[in-house]
């Protein structure tokens, strides 16, 4: 729906006395800017929605287009290269935005000045270098931890599949009783990243977990339901039972839940399991995104020996009468 003052006006009326947030992201809107002028991103949002854009990636481009316009002051027609630019500039220095932001901000841009409104400068826009952040992981031993000390079968059947099938928190939770391949040991992954379906690997360990929370819980469409009737669990009671779980198995990395899928990856790796496969199984469009488990696997390392272990340490000790001259 259009934003308008009109609008909100009507809808605290009707909602009169109940205790109510709304939610302007995904709004159009009107942007006020620094010159005062007022500008409405109505056409950004429908077009966005009508190329079935993800709901994140619309309140994402929508939030920059109108910090750019609040930063730069301008019209979208008064926009030049020198003015993204700058404000590239603002967020990497004075915000101190990572790579990954800077690249969201970009295509934000992008897409409103060059695929909507034709400016051919926005093509010139360099990007900025990936951080090379290592994710972190768990040891095996550190992720039984957490499986066994959860006493409720739904929340550890839920960790298990995103450990056991490698799958980011937003596909979990939306599992349906149907994506459960049986015969063939597999789940449909349903409108993935990047919207895209996939197969991944259901394994005999997880399928029996999975069978007793079944058999326990009964659910109808979605494998994992929400308080509320009809929904699917949400995300954040997702992170907040991997929180619990983490906390309870005494672990003080920094890791979200998002860290058991890195760590699915990376033991497979470990396991001997080719990369081309792991790839397939995480949805990785770019097997570059799955090298980085290369650089995380210690699998290698153990195997190591150091240079120091080849020396005879015990004959280069001095006697215990002999002075050091400093």
């Amino acid at each position: 729906m259009p934003y308008s003052e009109g609008i909100v006006e009507k809808i605290k009326e009707v909602f009169d006395g109940e205790d109510i947030k709304l939610d302007t992201s995904l709004f159009g809107g009107a942007v006020e800017t620094r010159s005062s002028s007022l500008y409405d991103f109505e056409d950004l949002r429908k077009e966005l929605i009508s190329r079935k854009y993800s709901r994140k990636t619309i309140k994402g481009y929508l939030y920059f287009n109108r910090d750019f316009l609040s930063f730069t002051g301008k019209r979208p027609d008064e926009v030049r290269e020198e003015n993204i630019k700058n404000y590239l500039v603002y967020l990497a220095d004075e915000k101190d935005s990572a790579a990954a932001t800077l690249n969201q901000a970009i295509n934000a841009l992008k897409f409103y000045y060059g695929s909507m409104l034709k400016k051919k400068f926005l093509y010139e826009i360099k990007r900025p270098r990936k951080d090379t952040i290592l994710p972190v992981v768990l040891s095996q031993e550190e992720v039984a931890r957490v499986l066994t000390c959860l006493e409720n079968l739904k929340h550890r059947t839920l960790l298990m599949l995103v450990y056991a099938s490698g799958l980011r928190v937003s596909e979990v939770v939306k599992l349906r009783v149907v994506d459960i391949d049986r015969d063939r040991m597999l789940l449909n992954i349903k409108g993935a990243k990047g919207r895209k379906d996939r197969y991944t690997m259901l394994f005999h360990t997880a399928l029996e977990t999975l069978d007793e929370y079944l058999e326990k819980y009964k659910p109808s469409k979605w494998l994992f339901e929400g308080a509320r009737d009809g929904r699917y669990l949400s995300i954040r009671t997702a992170q907040a039972i991997f929180e619990q779980a983490k906390d309870k198995a005494g672990i003080k990395k920094d890791i979200s839940i998002h860290g058991l899928r890195h760590s699915f990856a990376t033991h497979a790796l470990e396991n001997g399991t080719d990369l081309r496969y792991i790839q397939e199984l995480l949805g990785h469009k770019s097997s570059k995104t799955t090298e980085i488990y290369t650089h995380v696997s210690t699998r290698d390392i153990g195997r190591l020996r150091s240079p120091l272990d080849n020396l005879d340490l015990k004959k280069g000790v001095e006697k215990e009468d002999e002075k050091i001259v400093e």
